[in-house]
């Protein structure tokens, strides 16, 4: 059975840092395509940051977080991990993993994936 698993999220205050982790479990991804997402209240699923697990190289919604947050995998633990520093207010949200076969970052900035983890909540304060 495919899980993957979000942790990290939590309490920061503005200028905040936090590390999000997601293990994956349950079959071999090391041709996936591996991103994280957002989703604020009453907002739609956002695409935040892409990595592939084959080569490492990652993608950014760089309007949202250009230069803040930074994603990187540990193939040996089979973990994707997100940086987020100088963490703003309106980075709040439940933030996903997810995985999708392949060279897949089209599909996951079109929130496409083939694999979704259940979420870990980030709250930045003011």
């Amino acid at each position: 059975q495919v899980q993957l698993a979000e942790s990290g999220g939590g309490l920061v205050q503005a200028g905040g840092s936090l590390r999000l982790s997601c293990v994956a479990s349950g079959r071999t991804f090391s041709r996936d395509t591996m991103g994280w997402f957002r989703q604020a209240p009453g907002k739609e699923r956002e695409f935040v940051a892409a990595i592939s697990w084959w080569t490492g190289v990652d993608t950014y919604n760089a309007d949202s977080v250009k230069g803040r947050f930074t994603i990187s995998r540990d193939n040996a633990k089979n973990t994707v991990y997100l940086q987020m520093n100088s963490l703003k207010p309106e980075d709040t949200g439940v933030y996903y993993c997810a995985a999708a076969a392949a060279s897949a970052t089209a599909r996951l900035r079109k929130i496409d994936a083939d694999y979704w983890g259940q979420g870990t909540q980030v709250t930045v304060s003011s």
